[in-house]
């Protein structure tokens, strides 16, 4: 059961991106994806969610080949919330986060009042009660992916993929999204910029660096100042912050004066 990457490469436009991943994420599990831009993250995770088929190589969902399975049975156990959501008609906010119960639905059936109740819940999950006549358009960039996380919700998968989900929000969204998807309890694979936010909340973390996967493990092992240094060219000084006990990391900048490069400092 869970998600398993076999030994998948995949390329865009005929350049390879990605070689010979292999993960698991198992049930119950929140995993993160972590890299330097460009190293495959979004690649790997459209490979996933099937927006990118692999060139070779398998994934399977419970037990099943992902690629051999109907799509819509793929919406029923995974939601995904991307980087890009464009909206080429203009749908009200509502309308959206009930476009996340349409694999639940047969074809031509109409929305019923169970329906409805779901996706209000998903919007007040996500601090948008209020928002579901306002048209999609008018909302800000964190509004916007706010409400894909309520899609999401809304259909109610046992799986969620999310691809930067923080990018474009606040850091009081950025921790209230990151707290509810924790709570839901279901199998998370996410890709991720802030790399704090990953320690605070993967329970294992891959990292992958020009298109190939470097190291995998706890965040413990993975965040080291020894390995941000060769992935991210970056030098740190990390602690185990003493209110979460996680290991927390303080990026040093070389235009800081030396003697405050090692001052433990808590953000």
């Amino acid at each position: 059961m869970g998600i398993t990457v076999e030994g998948i490469s995949a390329s865009i436009q005929e350049k390879k991106i990605i070689s010979d991943i292999h993960l698991r994420v198992k049930p119950g599990q929140f995993v993160g994806l972590i890299g330097p831009n460009g190293s495959g993250k979004s690649t790997l995770l459209k490979s996933i969610y099937r927006i990118n088929k692999p060139d070779c190589g398998k994934i399977t969902l419970d037990s099943e080949n992902l690629y051999e399975i109907s799509a819509k049975k793929t919406a029923q156990k995974m939601a995904v919330v991307s980087q890009e959501s464009q909206h080429t008609f203009e749908f009200s906010v509502m309308e959206i986060v009930l476009m996340g119960r349409a694999p639940h639905k047969k074809m031509m059936e109409t929305d019923t009042v169970e329906d409805m109740r779901i996706a209000e819940e998903a919007l007040e999950k996500v601090g948008l009660e209020s928002y579901g006549d306002r048209l999609i358009s008018t909302l800000s960039g964190g509004e916007k992916q706010r409400v894909m996380v309520a899609r999401a919700l809304a259909q109610q998968a046992k799986y969620l993929v999310l691809d930067e989900p923080t990018n474009h929000l606040d850091i009081h969204h950025q921790l209230q999204l990151m707290d509810l998807v924790k709570k839901l309890n279901i199998t998370v694979i996410a890709a991720l910029h802030d790399l704090n936010i990953a320690s605070v909340y993967c329970d294992h973390i891959y990292v992958l660096n020009q298109g190939q996967l470097a190291v995998a493990g706890q965040p413990e092992e993975v965040l080291t100042e020894t390995i941000l240094q060769e992935i991210f060219r970056v030098n740190t000084h990390i602690i185990q912050h003493p209110i979460t006990g996680k290991t927390h990391i303080t990026f040093l900048s070389d235009a800081a004066p030396a003697i405050k490069r090692h001052e433990e400092v808590y953000i």
